[in-house]
């Protein structure tokens, strides 16, 4: 399960973590945190050097109910910082949360690595184009309807053999146009109910059928800490219980807040299996 991020072949069969650098000033958790070059600068340091394989940034808010901003927007939010931080980390891989193609380009013209779409380009017919062009590696999320929408829309036969139909079909579409290398997420809170999202986890080592790399975005969601009671700011233990668990059912990549636990978490997995 490798993947070709600009050259670098990026192993995930031993898992990796991506992390979260929201630009948004609305997310639902650190929405507002990161609003000048410092405090950018210094939260991606501090996530590289925690063990950040991928830094995950994003400029567009995709929270239940979140507030829709024009592609103008989400360009003018992203592209200096790509520029920023691809001119202090050079050797950065960074991935684009976006689920606009032309938001894609932008980032990709100006040295981001993967671009992670919550709509597998349901959102945007050229996406898969531009995927296709530039090489890149592609996240595909499962999300039904948009941001706005989607948690009216969790009515399942099964969930998890939805899901997986789902996928069945971006990925021959995105094989059809040439894209090499997929990475599949589930979408825990994208269109789920809570217990919906349990069951995904409980059956995420059926997704491993597929035979590409799956990443599991589950830090601080409402799953958590509805299910304690708590609030996102109080959700990093159980992000690690959960965290763990989808490690142990075949999660290439921890899409993460918090990435000095979720390496740990990875660090006790690996040395569990190297004992089984």
């Amino acid at each position: 399960m490798t993947i070709n991020c600009n050259g670098n072949l990026i192993d995930l069969s031993a898992p990796k973590v991506m992390g979260i650098l929201n630009l948004t000033p609305d997310s639902f958790y650190d929405g507002g945190s990161y609003k000048d070059e410092k405090s950018i600068l210094l939260q991606v340091d501090k996530m590289l050097k925690d063990g950040a394989t991928f830094i995950d940034v994003g400029a567009y808010s995709s929270r239940p109910n979140a507030t829709n901003i024009s592609v103008e927007e989400e360009i003018s939010r992203i592209v200096p910082i790509v520029k920023l931080l691809i001119k202090e980390f050079p050797s950065i891989l960074l991935s684009i949360d976006t689920f606009r193609s032309a938001v894609a380009k932008a980032c990709l013209e100006n040295g981001a690595t993967l671009i992670n779409d919550i709509s597998a380009g349901s959102l945007d017919d050229e996406m898969m184009s531009v995927i296709a062009a530039y090489k890149v590696p592609y996240i595909m999320m499962h999300m039904r309807g948009t941001p706005s929408t989607m948690q009216q829309l969790t009515e399942y036969t099964d969930v998890t053999l939805d899901i997986k139909h789902y996928f069945a079909e971006k990925i021959a579409k995105a094989r059809a146009k040439g894209i090499i290398d997929i990475i599949i997420d589930p979408g825990f809170g994208f269109a789920k109910t809570t217990a919906q999202n349990f069951t995904l986890l409980q059956n995420l080592d059926l997704f491993k059928s597929i035979d590409v790399p799956i990443l599991a975005g589950l830090s601080r969601k409402s799953m958590i800490y509805k299910t304690l009671d708590t609030t996102a700011a109080n959700a990093l233990n159980g992000t690690t219980a959960l965290n763990t668990i989808a490690l142990t059912k075949g999660a290439g990549i921890l899409r993460v807040h918090d990435v000095k636990e979720a390496v740990e978490c990875i660090a006790l997995t690996n040395a569990l299996k190297f004992n089984e």
